[in-house]
C-alpha cells in the first residue's frame, strides 16, 4: 500500500482527531482507529470485522492493505506492518456498532470522495499530467523498439493495451470536464434478463437474511421502488429510453439510490441490484474474468450519486455507463 494523502477527521465533539489516509479511490483506517472512532474496544470491533468476512459480506483482499509504519513499543521503536481497512469495511462496522460518531463519519466521507470524484474521478491536475507524460514515454518506447525489433508481438499487444487505457481514461475525463461524455459502446438488450418488482424484491429479501440485517433494511416507505423499477423500461413513440443493457443499470442505481425507497439500507441495496443485473445479463465479468467495477469504485459512484444535484441526472447516467460500457 501506497502512503497516499492524510486527511485529519475530527469528531463533532472534538474529543477525537484521527489520520485518515486517502488511497485508491477510497478511505483507510486501522484497527486501533477504527476502535477510537466508533468509541468501541478492540474486541467488540475485532469481532464484528471476523463477522464481515465470515459471513461473505465483503472479501478480505480488495477491502484490507498492509502498510510498514513505525511505532513506539516502551522505549524502542519497531517497523511493523499494520493492516488498514478500507471504507467498505469502515461502514459495515459502523452499522453493526450503531455508532452516532459512525454515521458522522460515513457523512463526511461522502463529502471527501464526492471532492475527489468531482475533481476527475478522483484524478487530480497532476496526476493527468503525469499519466500524459508517461503516455507519451510509452509510445515512444513502443516506436523504437518495434523498429529495432527488439520486442516481441506479446510484448507489443501489452504495452497498447495499456496505452488504451490510458488514452481511454484521459479522454473521458477530457468529456467529463467539458460536459460532453456521451452513452457510446453498449450491450443490445435483446434476450436480456429484464429486473421486475417481485425478482427484485426476493433479492432483497435474500440480501437482508444473508446479513441478518434489522428489520428496517429493504422496508419500503412508499411505491416508488416499484416505479424505479418500472422507469427503466419506459418506451416512447415505440422506442426504449433506456435502449442497451448499460443504460437501464445506470439509471437503476441512480433511481434506487436517490428515491430512498426503503427505510434503511438505500445504497446498499441500490449497489447490490446493480451487480444483479449486469450479473444476469452477462455482463458484470470481463472475458479474461476480471470485474466489469470493482467495489471501490462502485461505492464511490454510489455515494457520488447520492450527493449529486436533480439536474445532474443525466450526466450522472453518463459516467456510470461509461465505467461500464465496451470501451472499459
Amino acid at each position: 500500500m501506497n502512503k497516499g494523502e492524510i486527511i485529519i477527521y475530527e469528531t463533532k465533539d472534538g474529543e477525537t482527531s484521527i489520520d485518515v489516509r486517502m488511497e485508491e479511490e477510497t478511505v483507510w483506517l486501522t484497527l486501533n482507529q477504527m476502535c477510537n472512532l466508533f468509541d468501541r474496544d478492540k474486541s467488540v470491533v475485532s469481532r464484528h470485522i471476523r463477522n464481515i468476512y465470515n459471513e461473505g459480506e465483503l472479501e478480505l483482499n480488495s477491502t484490507v492493505a498492509k502498510n510498514a509504519t513505525v511505532q513506539k513499543e516502551g522505549n524502542r521503536e519497531v517497523l511493523r506492518e499494520i493492516e488498514y481497512y478500507n471504507l467498505d469495511v469502515i461502514i459495515s462496522v459502523g452499522y453493526r456498532v450503531k455508532s452516532q460518531r459512525g454515521t458522522q463519519f460515513r457523512i463526511w466521507a461522502n463529502s471527501v470522495l464526492k471532492r475527489y470524484l468531482t475533481q476527475g474521478f478522483a484524478i487530480k491536475e497532476n496526476a493527468t499530467q503525469i499519466q500524459l507524460q508517461n503516455l507519451s514515454s510509452m509510445l515512444e518506447i513502443l516506436s523504437k523498439s518495434i523498429e529495432n525489433e527488439s520486442i516481441s508481438i506479446d510484448e507489443t499487444q501489452n504495452l497498447l493495451r495499456i496505452i488504451k487505457d490510458f488514452s481511454y481514461g484521459l479522454d473521458t475525463l477530457d468529456k467529463y470536464d467539458n460536459q460532453v461524455l456521451e452513452v457510446e459502446k453498449t450491450t443490445e438488450s435483446e434476450d436480456e434478463f429484464r429486473i421486475n418488482y417481485e425478482n427484485a424484491s426476493q433479492v432483497i429479501q435474500d440480501l437482508k437474511k444473508k446479513f441478518n440485517a434489522s428489520q428496517l433494511f429493504g422496508n419500503e416507505k412508499d411505491s416508488s421502488f416499484k416505479s424505479s423499477v418500472n422507469t427503466i423500461y419506459q418506451t416512447f413513440d415505440g422506442k426504449e429510453l433506456y435502449p442497451s443493457i448499460e443504460e437501464k443499470a445506470a439509471m437503476f442505481l441512480y433511481l434506487v439510490v436517490k428515491n430512498h425507497s426503503f427505510s434503511d439500507g438505500n445504497k446498499r441495496i441500490a449497489a447490490f441490484l446493480f451487480l444483479w443485473f449486469l450479473e444476469k445479463n452477462r455482463i458484470l465479468y470481463k472475458k479474461n474474468g476480471q470485474k466489469l467495477i470493482e467495489n471501490n469504485t462502485l461505492v464511490a459512484l454510489t455515494l457520488l450519486i447520492a450527493e449529486s444535484k436533480s439536474e445532474e441526472k443525466d450526466m450522472m447516467q453518463k459516467v456510470v455507463v461509461n465505467l461500464i460500457n465496451k470501451n472499459n
